[in-house]
Order: C-alpha cells, then sequence, then structure tokens
C-alpha cells in the first residue's frame, strides 16, 4: 500500500510537470508568435517606407525638363492628345466622342472618336476633375505636363506588385527601385513626355501582375480584374497586342509542358472572353478582336479554343475507356492537321490575311512602306542602345533567368516568356526598348536578390553554424549502448541496443573522422567565404550606385530637352534658348486668317494645329498615305510644278524648318530625301536618283543637280541665305549643318512670298499670292 501511494504519488509529481512544461512551451509558442508578428509588422512598416520614397524618387527624377525650362509639352505627338484632352475637358465625353476635327487632314478631316486610343486622355481628365472637386483649381496643361511623372510612381508599385507575386517581396523592391530611374522608360514619361506610353507601361505591368495572380489562385474574380486591366491598356495604346499574344503563349506553353490545370482554365476562359468584349468597346479596336482580317487576335482565340477542346479530351478520357480514348485522340489529330492545312491554304492564296505588312512587321519582315521607314522609331536597335537605357541591367538578367530556370513555376515561366519575346521584338525595333524595360528591372531584380541572400547568407549564417559544430564536435561522446525503457509495471529495465552492420558502422566512424579531422580547413574556409561575401555585396552596390549616377546623368541630359525649345552653350559658358518655334506658331495664331490652311511636313503638323490654331494638309498621324505623297510631291517639284498642288488642296501658306544658320540637324533638308521617296512612290514623276550629284551624294553645294537646287524645298530654306555671313572666315551662305556653301543664292519667288523668318532662321513661313498677275499665266502660255 506505501509503495502504490508512493507511485500515485510520483505518477501526480509527474503529471504537474508535464503540465507545467506544456503550459510552457504554449507560453513560449504565443511569445513567439507574437514576436514573429512583431517582427513582420515592422518590416510591413518599412517596406511601405522604402516604396514610397522609391514612388517620390520616380516622380521627382522626371522633373529635369519643368526645371531647366519650363511647364510645357514636349516632341510632336504629345501636342495632339494636349489640343484634344482640352477639347474633352470642354466639351464632354458624347462630344469628344464625336469629334470631326475639320483642322486636320484639308480637305478630308478626322473623325477624332474613331482613330485615337483614348486611354491617356480620359485619365488626365478625370485626374483634373478630382483635383478641381477638391479645390485644387489646376491648369489643364499642367495636369498633362505632369500625369507622366504621377503614372510612374504607379508603375513602380505595379512593377513591386509582379515582382512579389513571381518571386518574393525583397526582390519587389529591387524592381520598383530599378524601373523608377531606368532610362529605357524615363525617355517616354518625364514631365511633359503625355504620350500614351505613359499610361499605357502602368497598365501593360499591371495586367501582367494580375495575371499571374489570376493564374494561381485560379479565380474568377482576379481573371475579371485581369480583363479590366486588359481594358485599359487597350484604351490606352495599340501596343495591347502585345499583351493578347503574350498571356496566350503562357497558356500554351503551360499546356504543352504539362502544367495545365483547372486554375489555368478559369483564369485564361475569363481573361479572354471579359476582355475581348470590354476592347470591343473602344471605338478604334471595334471587331477587330473577332475579325478573320485582324491576324494579330488570332493567337488568343487558338489558345481559348485548343484549351476548350483539351478539357474536353481530359473530361471524355474518365468517361470512356482507353481503347475509346486513343481512337477519339487520333480523329482530334488528324482533324486538327486538316484544319491547320486548310488555314495555310487560304492564307497563302489570300483568302485569308495572315500574311499582312504589319503582321510580318511584327516578326521582323522589313517594310518597303517608305513613310514607315521614315520614322526614326521604327528602325532597328542597336546594342549601344541596350546599355544606354538600361546599363548594368542588362548584365544582370541572365542572373535572373538562371534563378527562375532553377525554379520552374507557372509564374516564372511566364517572365521567362515575357523575357525571350520582348528581347527579340525591341531588337527589331527601337521604340519597343519601352516594353523591353519593364521586364529587364523584374529579372535583374530577382538575380541582385538573391544573388545578395546568398553572399549575405554565407558570409554570416556559416560562421555562427561552424563555430556551434566545432562545439558540439569538442564535447561529443560516444553514446551509451544500453538505454532505459519503462514498461507496462512501472518498472525500468536496460535492453541492449540492436547491433549495427559492420558496413554502417565503418561508415560513421568514418565520416567522424572526416569531420574532426577538416576542422581546420573548415576554419580557412571561413574567413574565404566571408570576404567573398564581403567583396560580392560591395561589388553589387558599386554596381548600383554608378547605376544610379548613368540613370541621372542620361534623364538630366538626353531625356529632358523639350523639341519645342532648343537650348545650346557657348565658349564662355553661357546658354542661349532657342525659341524659333513657338514664335512661329505664336506669329501664325495672331497674324494670320483664322481659317487659312498651312502646308508643312508632316512632322509638325501636330503643333500647327495645337499652337498656332491653324488647318493643317498633314499631321503626325500619316493615316493616308497619298495625301503625304502630295505634299512631298510639292517640295521636291519647282515652284512652277508646285503650285498646281499647292492651288488644289487650297494652301495660304508654307512652311519649312531649316537649321543652316545655327547647325541644327533634324530640319527639312536633311528630311528631304524621305519626302522624295514617299512622294515617288505614288508619283513616277519624282525619281531619287535625280537628287543626287555626279559622285551619287546628297549635297546642297554646286554640284547638286539642277533638279535639287530649283525644288520648292531647296528655294524655300535657301532664300536671302546667299546674303548671310554665317560663320568667321566661311563665305557667305554657308550652310553649318551640311557644312558647305550652298550652290544656288539667287532665289526668287513667283507665286510665294516671304511671311516670316524666326529670330534663329529655324522656322520659314511663306505667304502663297493670291492675285499673282499675269506672271503666273506665263509658264503654260
Amino acid at each position: 500500500a506505501t509503495m502504490s501511494d508512493a507511485a500515485r504519488a510520483g505518477t501526480v509529481d509527474v503529471k504537474k510537470s508535464n503540465t507545467a512544461a506544456s503550459d510552457k512551451a504554449k507560453s513560449d509558442a504565443v511569445s513567439n508568435e507574437e514576436s514573429a508578428s512583431r517582427i513582420s509588422a515592422a518590416l510591413g512598416v518599412f517596406q511601405a517606407l522604402i516604396l514610397f520614397l522609391i514612388c517620390i524618387l520616380a516622380f521627382s527624377t522626371r522633373l529635369f525638363s519643368v526645371l531647366r525650362y519650363e511647364s510645357v509639352i514636349h516632341e510632336f505627338d504629345p501636342y495632339f492628345n494636349f489640343r484634344s484632352t482640352k477639347y474633352l475637358v470642354k466639351e464632354g465625353f458624347y462630344s469628344f466622342h464625336n469629334w470631326m476635327d475639320d483642322m486636320s487632314w484639308w480637305p478630308l478631316g478626322r473623325f477624332i472618336g474613331g482613330t485615337v486610343y483614348p486611354g491617356l486622355m480620359f485619365t488626365a481628365a478625370i485626374a483634373y476633375h478630382l483635383l478641381h472637386a477638391f479645390r485644387f483649381t489646376i491648369e489643364i496643361r499642367n495636369v498633362c505636363v505632369m500625369l507622366a511623372p504621377a503614372m510612374s510612381m504607379l508603375t513602380a508599385l505595379a512593377t513591386y506588385f509582379l515582382t512579389t507575386e513571381l518571386w518574393d517581396s525583397s526582390a519587389g523592391l529591387y524592381a520598383a527601385a530599378f524601373i523608377s530611374i531606368v532610362p529605357g522608360y524615363i525617355s517616354r514619361s518625364v514631365a511633359g513626355s503625355y504620350d500614351n506610353e505613359a499610361c499605357a507601361i502602368f497598365a501593360m505591368i499591371f495586367t501582367f501582375a494580375v495575371w499571374v495572380r489570376a493564374v494561381k489562385r485560379g479565380t474568377i474574380f482576379w481573371g475579371a480584374v485581369a480583363a479590366f486591366a486588359y481594358f485599359y491598356m487597350v484604351l490606352s495604346w495599340g501596343g495591347y497586342i502585345f499583351l493578347i499574344n503574350l498571356i496566350p503563349l503562357h497558356a500554351g506553353v503551360l499546356m504543352i509542358c504539362g502544367r495545365y490545370s483547372h486554375k489555368l482554365y478559369v483564369a485564361y476562359c475569363t481573361f479572354y472572353i471579359l476582355g475581348t468584349l470590354l476592347s470591343m468597346h473602344v471605338q478604334f479596336v471595334s471587331f477587330q478582336p473577332v475579325s478573320i482580317n485582324s491576324p494579330e487576335h488570332m493567337a488568343s482565340f487558338g489558345v481559348f479554343g485548343i484549351l476548350q477542346l483539351y478539357t474536353y479530351f481530359i473530361w471524355t478520357k474518365s468517361m470512356v475507356s482507353e481503347k475509346q480514348f486513343k481512337y477519339l485522340l487520333r480523329m482530334a489529330i488528324l482533324g486538327a492537321l486538316a484544319l491547320l492545312g486548310l488555314l495555310v491554304l487560304a492564307a497563302v492564296s489570300g483568302r485569308v490575311p495572315f500574311l499582312t505588312a504589319r503582321f510580318k512587321a511584327l516578326l521582323g519582315s522589313t517594310s518597303n512602306i517608305a513613310i514607315v521607314k521614315s520614322v526614326s522609331e521604327h528602325q532597328p536597335s542597336s546594342w549601344t542602345t541596350f546599355f544606354f537605357d538600361m546599363q548594368c541591367l542588362v548584365a544582370l538578367v541572365p542572373v535572373g533567368l538562371y534563378f527562375c530556370f532553377m525554379n520552374i513555376t507557372d509564374a516564372n515561366i511566364f517572365i521567362i516568356l515575357y523575357t525571350i519575346t520582348a528581347m527579340y521584338f525591341s531588337s527589331i525595333m527601337v521604340r519597343l526598348v519601352l516594353v523591353l524595360s519593364p521586364v529587364v528591372c523584374v529579372m535583374a531584380a530577382i538575380g541582385a536578390s538573391e544573388t545578395m541572400k546568398n553572399y549575405s547568407n554565407v558570409s554570416w549564417v556559416s560562421e555562427k553554424t561552424s563555430s556551434k559544430n566545432d562545439t558540439n564536435e569538442e564535447e561529443e561522446e560516444p553514446e551509451p549502448a544500453t538505454k532505459t525503457v519503462r514498461k507496462k509495471g512501472g518498472k525500468a529495465a536496460k535492453t541492449k541496443e540492436a547491433a549495427k552492420p559492420l558496413a554502417q558502422s565503418q561508415k560513421d566512424i568514418l565520416a567522424k573522422l572526416k569531420r574532426r579531422s577538416n576542422k581546420i580547413e573548415r576554419r580557412e574556409k571561413k574567413a574565404v567565404a566571408f570576404l567573398t561575401g564581403v567583396m560580392v555585396s560591395v561589388a553589387l552596390l558599386l554596381l548600383f550606385y554608378f547605376y544610379t549616377i548613368h540613370c541621372t546623368w542620361v534623364t538630366s541630359i538626353a531625356y529632358s530637352s523639350p523639341s519645342i525649345v532648343l537650348a545650346a552653350v557657348n565658349n564662355d559658358g553661357s546658354k542661349t534658348v532657342f525659341d524659333d518655334f513657338r514664335e512661329a506658331y505664336q506669329w501664325l495664331k495672331f497674324n494670320t486668317p483664322e481659317k487659312a490652311r498651312v502646308m508643312s511636313w508632316w512632322d509638325y503638323g501636330y503643333q500647327i494645329t495645337a499652337m498656332g490654331n491653324r488647318t493643317v494638309i498633314v499631321d503626325n498621324n500619316t493615316r493616308n498615305n497619298t495625301h503625304i505623297a502630295r505634299v512631298g510631291y510639292a517640295m521636291a517639284s519647282p515652284e512652277e510644278r508646285s503650285i498646281k498642288v499647292i492651288r488644289e488642296l487650297d494652301v495660304d501658306y508654307v512652311l519649312v524648318v531649316f537649321g543652316g544658320k545655327i547647325g541644327y540637324s533634324s530640319d527639312d533638308i536633311n528630311k528631304f530625301l524621305w519626302m522624295v521617296r514617299i512622294s515617288g512612290g505614288i508619283f513616277p514623276d519624282v525619281v531619287e536618283a535625280e537628287y543626287y550629284n555626279a559622285q551619287g551624294m546628297y549635297t546642297v553645294d554646286r554640284t547638286a543637280t539642277p533638279t535639287m537646287l530649283n525644288s520648292l524645298m531647296y528655294s524655300m530654306c535657301y532664300y536671302r541665305f546667299g546674303e548671310m555671313m554665317t560663320q568667321y572666315g566661311r563665305p557667305a551662305g554657308f550652310d553649318r549643318t551640311r557644312n558647305a556653301e550652298i550652290g544656288k543664292k539667287d532665289i526668287k519667288f513667283r507665286y510665294l512670298e516671304e511671311a516670316f523668318t524666326s529670330e534663329h532662321w529655324m522656322v520659314r513661313i511663306y505667304r502663297v499670292k493670291k492675285n499673282p498677275g499675269l506672271d503666273e499665266y506665263l509658264p503654260a502660255l
């Protein structure tokens, strides 16, 4: 009885001790959870602070143009967007949607609502009305100037979201920091760059991020969010074609790789159906997504159909026998091959326009259309372009690709496909470097983040673990051959451990000896690992420092100079500002009739209508190649032949841009050969070879051909220029841009007269004589 009482007391003590130990373990677990939650909350706040600073950096680094010049719209296309936004804010949505602009493409006009992607205008108008609703009375011009820097902040957040979905939050911070200052994106998002890409890049990255989440979650909600993000992309830019081909490519590759899932089916079907229906509400797009005449949209429809068939076959396989399924599979393959053959036959025969010029250009085919080739943005990219616009990130992209291939997931397959396709298309067209820049930032962020983590772990964790292992090995004792086991009756007994096989014992002994013999060797490697980690970390930090310096320099020098206002530094360090464009447009606005029509090359059409408020014959929309060719024909012909075209188009003034006095290289004389080529494609009278001298060179000196010297463009640019001394030690009429003395100095007009020449002779305007007298009819007689 005494022994049983003692046993019961011992059992109670054991239960109390076990209860106390379990309570202590629970309290420790709760405290650990609380500390972990505090740490995670602190890290979340810290990440939010970093993202806030990145947004401030993205906005402020794009303000160089405003600080150095003023709040002004840049380039050419943004002036049409600015004019359209003013009309939208003043007249409202429905008036804008049905706007027939009679100041463009005289006498044809332009239906604005059906020929633009209105997302940029809608965004600026909404921002303008919201600011005024909160009593911030900001002018619409300033809203348009600052819209691109504001959207760059959202782009940085969207890049963080995308990279976090692909990898982790630390890589997301790297990506957001990279894209906030990368020159490839800044080139289209500086203050004053009011172009479609300002909103489109944010829409593209956000669509990709939501698509990746939709594939990971497999819910209708995220598929619908991706469709609405895609709709905003369609509203903003014609580059939505890249999205509607990349996302189906991702879905198709996942099926080919055997990674099909119901999540993919739900995400893609929701995205495609809802996104296609929404995109057809954009008037410029209309029924193209479901039209057989638009091969750019066929891939998305094809993948949608294949996905339905694949899902059907999976369901059929579960419902029929294996023999019946093989028969159905063979019949399906034969049907698919027959359908593919019919499509190829229809494309070759021209029944289905799968081989259109636009589709070939997307695949890298060289365009033979002169007006397309004349645009500098459509030229192939050089290697220096990638290093100029992305600097060290180009070297980090392979590192990010390596980590993505080492950890293959559905999301990583998407970013790999995005990288490959964007690299290919950006090499075809320099404008598409803008599409490549975000994925370069994401890949470089993954590579930099993982590299920094790995070498940080080696330099610190290995030191601690190695010291612990050394201490444990020094204090290591041989395990006892017996162990104590409690039996049912409460008695303890010693049982011998089962004998180990001889081979296993030898392996254990050899492993222990090897660990002991390598103690000194590990201590030597520990110092090397620490030094390597420090060296790699410092190297990456230096790389990021020089990347920041390069991006800031490129932004301030190359991408923050508005083309409407030019500046030059004199020998004494002073600065000269050339404001000839605005001077000429203001002269047009206040010194010409309100209904006056101005003929110029298409580059300046948007600026003339937006700043000069005058009707133009052609503009930057380049929607009618024949109309542009007529203007080129008038410029390339002698005055006696040009006047016929000028009279037909009812032109009142002719404007040319000339840089021979100050050395401005982007003038009309340097663009003149493209006018000749474009007009020569429509009018056989214009032959390009007649504008080259005997040596086959394009010159403006005395060796130039009579066709060149007598052309209307040559006469308007060099009228009275032969009397001017432009440079000390050079003869009169010396062209500083072409570095040559002009070949014809005695230039006279019969049907035109000089109306205005800007201060630095950059813009020259000529008035068309309405009643020239009998001299007009002498050449005809």
